[in-house]
């Protein structure tokens, strides 16, 4: 249990570096539009920010599965556990 708290806790800080890193990008692609760059610079930088976003949500999706499994391990509700994360994950591919 207290490997899995570790590892949430190091995922967390991971994600919260990963989230001011394109925070910083997003400012970034809108400087550039004020100050009228060309488009494709700004699409390269828009690339950018959406696979910073895409390693970040695998990074997020990681900490919910240790959180999970770390909550039907103590409530003893396997199925409900797994139903939640079933729904959060097609939620999240219909989205």
């Amino acid at each position: 249990m207290v490997k899995v708290q570790k590892d949430q806790e190091a995922l967390k800080k991971d994600i919260m570096a990963r989230m001011k890193r394109i925070e910083g990008q997003v400012r970034g692609v809108q400087r550039m539009i004020d100050e009228g760059k060309e488009c494709e610079d700004i699409l390269v930088q828009v690339r950018a920010v959406r696979s910073a976003l895409r390693s970040a949500t695998t990074q997020i999706m990681r900490r919910y599965l240790l959180c999970c499994s770390e909550q039907a391990v103590k409530s003893g509700d396997i199925e409900g556990q797994y139903e939640r994360l079933l729904k959060l994950v097609s939620d999240f591919i219909d989205g």
